[in-house]
């Protein structure tokens, strides 16, 4: 696991509550994990943490052998972190394109290659590349913002929420793609509140309830388990 992600008695305080405590956890390259847990119970400010949107209070983070826990957000996007947030949050007024031009920071002529890509990888957004953000539909803007992140080609995927408004076609190819990714080597890290949804996917599952981990398991396991709604219900 050292050249995964590795958190150590994570702990993290936010307008003076703590909302992450004692948190270990571990991603291995080419391994999908899903974070499941109700709201409130920590997935956002974890995968927030890991970005770098939160100072850790205590523990310790590393991703591929390297300590991030002071690093800033850019710094650990070129280490390799990409991030799909909640609620897609594409830039309303910018086209398919420009939106994925402006996720890498390289050469004009590396930029154009990468976006090729990209379109090449999701003919639908091919289809509406010229588009402005806001005239896809829910399910377009999701694979957006999933090209988007994908753009300088991160080695560990944070998503939040990924399924939130899709309809199941829609889901099915979302999986099928982040499956794809784990293949080749990603670490995903998935946080989901449909438990079933994200353990079809995920090979292991970690519950969060108010910032700590409650259960750990295979995801066979984990959905075999007759109490698994108990573990998730509430924050």
């Amino acid at each position: 696991m050292s050249e995964g992600l590795v958190l150590e008695g994570l702990a993290v305080q936010r307008g003076g509550a703590r909302v992450l405590d004692e948190v270990s956890l571990a991603v291995a390259p080419g391994e999908i994990v899903a974070l499941l847990g109700g709201n409130g119970a920590g997935k956002s400010t974890l995968l927030e943490t890991v970005l770098g949107l939160h100072p850790p209070q205590a523990g310790r983070l590393r991703w591929a052998g390297q300590d991030l826990a002071r690093l800033p957000v850019e710094v650990r996007s070129r280490a390799g972190v990409g991030y799909v947030p909640e609620g897609r949050r594409v830039f309303a007024g910018l086209t398919v394109r420009e939106t994925l031009e402006a996720a890498l920071d390289a050469s004009r002529s590396e930029r154009q290659r990468r976006v090729g890509e990209m379109l090449d990888s999701f003919p639908a957004l091919a289809a509406r590349a010229g588009h402005r953000a806001w005239s896809l539909s829910g399910g377009e803007q999701q694979m957006l913002a999933l090209a988007r992140a994908l753009m300088p080609r991160p080695r560990l995927l944070l998503l939040d929420e990924p399924t939130l408004g899709l309809a199941p076609a829609i889901v099915e190819d979302l999986w099928a793609r982040l499956a794809g990714l784990a293949a080749s080597g990603t670490a995903v890290l998935l946080a989901e509140q449909k438990a079933a949804t994200a353990l079809s996917l995920a090979g292991r599952g970690v519950v969060l309830r108010r910032g700590r981990i409650v259960a750990e398991a295979p995801a066979a396991a984990l959905l075999a388990n007759a109490g698994l709604a108990d573990l998730m219900a509430g924050a």
